[in-house]
């Protein structure tokens, strides 16, 4: 068999069709409710079973499939009260991130989220959003990484995971990337005069804001 390109890289090939799986059922393009067979994962991944039963395990254990006895694998996916609840947890851990990265980050961690945001005005500036955003994801992975806290970095870079491929198709106002690179840059100065409680509430604030912003595309 051929096996899908798109699966093939360094990691082993039931990660890499988790991976996929995953994206497509908090996108919406496998839609909640809908049956898992494992025959249909194949032929639409061109893969084997092998991989297949290890992905369905995984998805069983981060809660997006659910197998029911006599009937077979159902997606779960994420209601809009899931992603509300998720919103509410990431602000809960990104602000303790705040504080222990502010504290824990080296003079060299430092300079590199001053880069990131450095990218970001630029990008903001050429109105190129998909780099915004990418730049965005990156300040915040800079952030859960200077916390030297490995379980925080972990369920971080999960929620994370699960409320970027969740978003639905968005329309951004003239002032969007302004906004988010002005709220970025405010929790940046909070790093550069190493002050934990500005940084708290620049990223309490933000947090507040990104659900806002999500929250009213699903209404």
């Amino acid at each position: 068999m051929v096996m899908n390109p798109e699966l093939e890289n360094n990691q082993p090939l039931s990660n890499s069709l988790f991976v996929k799986v995953q994206k497509d059922i908090l996108s919406g393009k496998i839609p909640a409710n809908s049956k898992l067979t494992e025959q249909a994962i194949c032929k639409k991944y061109n893969v084997s079973r092998t991989p297949v039963r290890e992905a369905f395990r995984q998805l069983e254990s981060d809660g997006l499939i659910e197998n029911i006895p006599n009937r077979g694998a159902y997606v779960i996916g994420l209601s809009s009260r899931d992603i509300s609840d998720l919103f509410d947890l990431r602000r809960t851990f990104e602000v303790q991130a705040v504080e222990w990265a502010i504290e824990r980050m080296n003079d060299d961690e430092v300079n590199t989220l001053r880069e990131n945001i450095e990218f970001m005005e630029f990008y903001t500036l050429k109105n190129d959003v998909d780099k915004v955003l990418y730049f965005n994801s990156a300040f915040h992975n800079i952030i859960y990484k200077g916390t030297k806290n490995r379980m925080l970095y972990l369920t971080l870079s999960t929620y994370q995971t699960y409320l970027k491929h969740s978003a639905p198709a968005k329309t951004f106002s003239d002032d969007y990337l302004k906004t988010i690179l002005q709220e970025h840059k405010n929790i940046f100065d909070a790093f550069e005069t190493k002050n934990v409680a500005a940084g708290k509430t620049a990223m309490d604030y933000h947090m507040k804001q990104s659900k806002l912003r999500r929250m009213s595309h699903l209404f």
